[in-house]
């Protein structure tokens, strides 16, 4: 398929390279220069406007910053630009309403369009193993999977339009939450004078057992390799999960629901970016404790 791909960051440029190593022909953007040679030396066709990329696509794929720039994106670049009969996958973690607006005006102009969020981060984006929760229609998502198991190991649907951003947040204050905890056990346990890499091997084969452990060990030395053991660079940027769980916090306001360890883990994690944190690994919040 010939595939425009718009926004070439961390995670975007790995997602545009396997999209070529599916054999796509990928025509992409991004405003970095840099970004676009990376895009360049992966194989994509790389062009100096959205306009220009979308151009003749049969699927536009995007990996936004946030909600207002996907909403002005696609409004003014993509919807009435692109073909009418392609299809559009926007990846970016944005609120649910914002989502929804967009695919509702690009559903008027007579594009079928889903929401995709990831899970997995830069090395699942690298290594094609992401994580997607869709929402969308049932034809829209048919037509979608296929693009997105490219990039993926599992594509799921989560239901209508803003469903698969529903399920992004809640599944990142989750993880906020568990991080944090899981961190406040570590810290506690050497505390108390227990071996780190006894207390993994107890708690990860227990009942504290989680993915922040077993997967994404806050403590170097313990576990499988993680942002740990490389001083907390790389991995999913505490800046990053402070947005996720604000968008979760709004949400659940909007929705009336309560989340109290959700708002404390927002709380938490605000404290530490704007200590100057932000560009680390959120599980560096460990620090802290």
């Amino acid at each position: 398929m010939k595939i425009a791909f718009i926004g070439l960051g961390n995670m975007g440029g790995g997602m545009a390279a396997n999209l070529v190593k599916a054999g796509h022909e990928v025509h992409a953007f991004d405003l970095s220069p840099d970004a676009l040679a990376r895009a360049s030396d992966n194989g994509c066709a790389t062009y100096t406007s959205v306009r220009e990329a979308v151009q003749g696509a049969e699927a536009v794929v995007s990996m936004l910053t946030n909600g207002a720039i996907v909403d002005s994106v696609y409004g003014a670049d993509v919807i009435g630009q692109a073909p009418q009969t392609a299809l559009l996958l926007d990846c970016s973690t944005i609120d649910v309403a914002t989502a929804r607006k967009v695919a509702a005006a690009a559903s008027t102009a007579g594009y079928a369009m889903v929401d995709a969020p990831v899970s997995g981060g830069i090395a699942a984006a690298n290594g094609g193993t992401l994580t997607f929760m869709v929402g969308g229609d049932n034809a829209a998502f048919a037509r979608a999977e296929p693009i997105l198991a490219a990039m993926g190991k599992a594509v799921i649907h989560a239901g209508g339009s803003g469903a698969g951003q529903a399920a992004k947040i809640c599944n990142n204050m989750i993880l906020g939450a568990t991080m944090i905890a899981t961190c406040e056990a570590f810290a506690m346990a050497q505390k108390l004078g227990l071996d780190p890499q006894v207390f993994y091997d107890i708690s990860s084969k227990a009942s504290g057992q989680s993915w922040s452990m077993t997967s994404y060990c806050p403590l170097p030395g313990v576990g499988p390799q993680s942002p740990a053991d490389n001083d907390y660079q790389g991995g999913f940027a505490t800046a990053l999960m402070l947005k996720d769980l604000k968008l979760a916090v709004a949400a659940a306001r909007d929705a009336g629901s309560q989340v109290p360890m959700g708002t404390r883990a927002e709380e938490l994690y605000e404290a530490f970016a704007a200590a100057g944190n932000g560009g680390l690994d959120f599980s560096a919040i460990i620090r802290t404790l």
